[in-house]
């Protein structure tokens, strides 16, 4: 035994292949840079702080296993037979908060709970139409990133699950790539996330090149938002979540979950509303990009298709955001310019993070322009709409699979 295998971080870097150690030392440096950006409020900070954090635990801290096996004690994925599981879970830090939370998908119905109970609905109810006629226009990534993708290589499952990057939900990502791209959805639920948390950054710049500044400053008069009462809301909640789940079966448990929280909001039962809202919206945050980070190792990050993953997202996430504004441009034409066509980027559902870009970019053009309560609708319907072509592909997908394979 020397000096360097009783530091078996170091020592397993210059025992792997070098293509694995540089992997690792870039993912550390890229943890340091995830957390700098989320301290500094940059990108969001529960969910890049945590995850920064895992991607350099994972790749530091990686020792000798059993029969000169290099690993390390966070979590394994792939961890299939019983006996073995087992001992994983006595074992890897992170193992069972993977196995009882993430391989079925339930951190994504337990952030949407906390969603669900966050998110203002009466813009939604006043105006169903143009909302969902938005949201729609702003799933133009989601849609239209699927043959893209087929085009390049991956095939239906894969294609699908970078896809619904272009509906700006993080829950929905990862519940989407869960069942159709197992083995992908760990680079595929990390760089929809990356790229969620830029669309604040990166938006304004999208409104700027597209949207003529006069327009961007068009004021809506918010004596159109009626105040809908309570026991409206809450019946909209039960009706809109028997509907879709009737429809889309496979997305049944993201719909559930939404509107389970929507409901609780609108009961008025403050006690469940603060621990949906607060213990289990962030700490399910919080948990999300601590293992997602945690399984961010060199190996994933080697696989050959993860570049054009990156480049597939971004374009799910950019033709989203200009199918959004195109829509809100439409909207402003047919309605002779009572409504703002910034609303339209908040068709791209990232709640309420996209609704409050628009609502920034009409400030700045005119410091009287008050359109977040109208940005609202479109960015709640977004969520439906997301869940409905993520249920969608989930169906649909296993089914063309058996077409396409000679």
């Amino acid at each position: 035994m020397t000096i360097w295998q009783i530091f078996q971080g170091l020592y397993t870097l210059f025992i792997s292949e070098p293509s694995i150690a540089i992997a690792r030392v870039l993912l550390i440096l890229l943890g340091f840079l995830l957390i700098y950006l989320g301290y500094k409020k940059v990108l969001e900070g529960l969910i890049m702080i945590p995850m920064g954090i895992g991607m350099i635990g994972v790749n530091a801290g990686v020792l000798v296993l059993e029969a000169a096996q290099v690993g390390n004690l966070f979590v394994d994925p792939m961890i299939s037979d019983p006996t073995t599981l087992m001992n994983a879970l006595q074992i890897n830090f992170l193992q069972p908060i993977y196995n009882f939370t993430f391989s079925n998908g339930l951190i994504a119905c337990l952030v949407f709970m906390g969603i669900g109970a966050m998110t203002d609905i009466d813009y939604l109810i006043a105006k169903p139409m143009p909302s969902m006629m938005l949201a729609i226009a702003a799933e133009l990534g989601s849609i239209a990133t699927f043959p893209i993708a087929m085009a390049l290589g991956l095939n239906p499952g894969e294609a699908a699950s970078i896809a619904i990057i272009g509906g700006a939900d993080g829950p929905m990502v990862l519940f989407t790539s869960l069942r159709l791209a197992q083995h992908l959805f760990v680079p595929i639920a990390i760089i929809g996330y990356i790229y969620l948390s830029l669309t604040y950054a990166g938006y304004p710049y999208l409104i700027k090149l597209l949207i003529p500044k006069k327009l961007q400053g068009t004021r809506m008069d918010l004596r159109e938002i009626p105040r809908t009462p309570r026991p409206q809301k809450f019946a909209f909640a039960i009706a809109a979540c028997s509907i879709l789940c009737l429809l889309f079966p496979a997305a049944a448990p993201l719909f559930a979950a939404f509107f389970v929280g929507l409901a609780i909001k609108e009961s008025d039962m403050p006690r469940y509303l603060e621990f949906l809202t607060g213990p289990l919206l962030y700490g399910s945050t919080f948990f999300l990009g601590f293992v997602l980070g945690s399984l961010l190792s060199a190996d994933v990050i080697l696989n050959p298709k993860v570049l054009m993953l990156l480049f597939l997202g971004m374009i799910a996430i950019l033709l989203s955001g200009i199918g959004g504004l195109a829509g809100g441009l439409l909207a402003y034409k047919l309605s002779k310019g009572k409504i703002n066509p910034l609303i339209g980027i908040a068709g791209v559902s990232c709640v309420p993070t996209t609704a409050k870009v628009a609502q920034k970019c009409a400030f700045l053009a005119d410091k009287k322009a008050m359109i977040l309560p109208f940005a609202m609708g479109p960015n709640v319907a977004g969520v439906i709409t997301t869940a409905i072509i993520s249920g969608i592909y989930i169906t649909a997908v296993p089914l063309v699979i058996p077409l396409l394979t000679p």
